[in-house]
């Protein structure tokens, strides 16, 4: 559907339904979806599209509209249902194999992402989409050659993305400074459509002297510090031509490299910052490997890790002397980080792992995971199967600072005034002396949205919180509190 006003949309949406008063008619009452769905009133499409579904199942326009609205909602398994049910029903259409591919791939399966991409650019070799998520698959699967090549064919003409405004009143203009590679804070989460009208920049490929879009804020949105230095450099070049206020200042992210980060958060009282260092793989590899990190200090267990990979993949625990070599052998990378074991196990042999999201400076309570082995992550932890996990984890969420503790209160308070970032995560576990053991602290942590099980309904006040706070953080550094949503409408 080409760019219109607002205005010429409520028109057509009018004559539309005019229409349909008369006839019921398949393609009109697709067009209305659509009209609604350009208009921002989502419910609405959303109704609109499953009622063309009703009538038609295999209606590509209708599951490709139903399943964007699903994705923009937060519900991701549902979205990846019906962009599956595209594939399905439309296996000739590039752009349903391009859109489940992005789902596969921010549910951490990049190899069937690979695949997805390439038949959507097989069908459609020009698809900057597809040439896109595919750069970010073979990235994640270590083909970083590979990924180059579609990264260029996907950004080096086109650096630039307009994202639709829907709202009625006048939005909030974003220009959001991206990576072309991993390394992004998911900032779609947080960028309403309704409010904010986004422009995303992807830094690497910008024109270093074209004027910039017109905007009210910028959103530095490159978050990984290992594994985005030059993308970081090409922000703070776009700084320079801009007056507009700043979140996540690239200086701020640039500081918050795993190793960087544990130096200076471990010299904080009450924190605990396990020791990171990064060393050439070929020294883990050397005969006399052992022999050095003993002298060093380096003691059993210890972790090693690839940088610029998140969600606990490509890390590795060394438990003997004479695994070292294997285990560093079979990571990616040329570098590895090389991080202190920390045994912060309760005595049941549980390990807890918070996390806090900062918000302008001020904090609040996302999850607890709870798992038997020392790699804990939200989506591999027991809290799904053990409703006294899930009891622990609501106690987290309605009492932060009663469960953590004032000891560790006040020193995750001072990692996030050490932080200096707008919107931040910080990953934590407890010692036995109620210090705060962090394990990670950026800006690349996200915020879910839980899926419709009823055990998690705990859970959406507390995200529904996080998500209204940046919101509102965003729309304060733009000075225009004026566009923040009506809570009854």
């Amino acid at each position: 559907m080409p760019e219109r006003s607002r205005a010429e949309l409520e028109r057509a949406l009018h004559v539309v339904e005019a229409r349909l008063r008369g006839r019921i008619d398949l393609e009109t009452l697709f067009t209305r979806a659509q009209l609604l769905d350009r208009l921002g009133r989502s419910e609405d499409a959303r109704q609109g599209y499953v009622e063309v579904l009703r009538r038609d199942a295999a209606h590509f326009g209708a599951l490709n509209g139903l399943g964007t609205i699903l994705y923009k909602a937060g519900l991701t398994n549902d979205a990846t249902t019906v962009y599956l049910a595209a594939v399905s029903k439309h296996p000739e259409n590039a752009i349903a194999h391009a859109n489940f591919a992005y789902m596969l791939l921010r549910g951490g399966d990049a190899a069937r992402a690979r695949e997805h991409y390439a038949i959507a650019l097989q069908l459609e070799p020009g698809n900057l989409e597809a040439h896109r998520g595919l750069a970010l698959a073979l990235e994640a699967l270590g083909e970083s050659d590979a990924a180059q090549e579609h990264r260029a064919a996907g950004f080096a003409a086109a650096p630039l993305t307009a994202i639709p405004f829907r709202g009625t009143g006048q939005p909030v203009r974003v220009l959001l400074l991206v990576v072309a590679g991993s390394g992004n804070l998911r900032a779609d989460e947080h960028l309403d459509d309704r409010i904010f009208a986004t422009t995303k920049l992807v830094v690497e490929y910008a024109d270093r002297v074209a004027e910039l879009p017109p905007h009210d804020l910028l959103f530095n949105a490159v978050g990984d510090a290992d594994n985005s230095s030059a993308a970081l450099d090409a922000a703070e070049a776009v700084l320079v031509r801009t007056r507009a206020p700043i979140v996540n200042a690239p200086a701020a992210v640039r500081a918050t490299g795993r190793a960087t980060n544990a130096a200076r958060l471990r010299a904080l009282p009450d924190v605990v910052a396990p020791r990171i260092e990064s060393v050439e793989k070929s020294a883990l590899l050397a005969a006399d490997a052992c022999v050095r990190l003993e002298a060093q200090g380096w003691q059993l267990p210890l972790l090693l890790r690839s940088p610029g990979f998140h969600a606990g993949s490509n890390f590795a625990r060394v438990d003997r002397w004479d695994d070292l070599a294997t285990v560093a052998q079979a990571l990616p990378g040329t570098t590895l980080f090389l991080i202190a074991f920390v045994d912060v196990r309760e005595p049941s042999g549980e390990v807890c792992k918070y996390r806090v999201m900062s918000v302008g400076g001020r904090l609040y309570p996302l999850h607890l995971a709870i798992a038997p082995q020392w790699k804990v992550h939200y989506f591999s932890a027991q809290m799904s199967e053990r409703a006294d996990h899930r009891a622990r984890e609501a106690c987290f969420l309605s009492d932060m600072r009663g469960t953590l503790g004032a000891r560790a209160t006040a020193a995750l308070e001072r990692v996030a005034e050490t932080l200096a970032l707008d919107y931040a995560g910080i990953d934590f576990s407890l010692d036995a002396a109620g210090r705060a053991v962090v394990f990670e602290a950026n800006a690349t942590m996200v915020v879910p949205v839980p899926d419709a099980d009823p055990r998690w309904e705990y859970r959406r006040e507390p995200v529904a919180t996080i998500r209204a706070a940046v919101r509102r953080m965003l729309l304060t550094k733009a000075n225009r509190l004026d566009a923040e949503p009506n809570p009854s409408g």
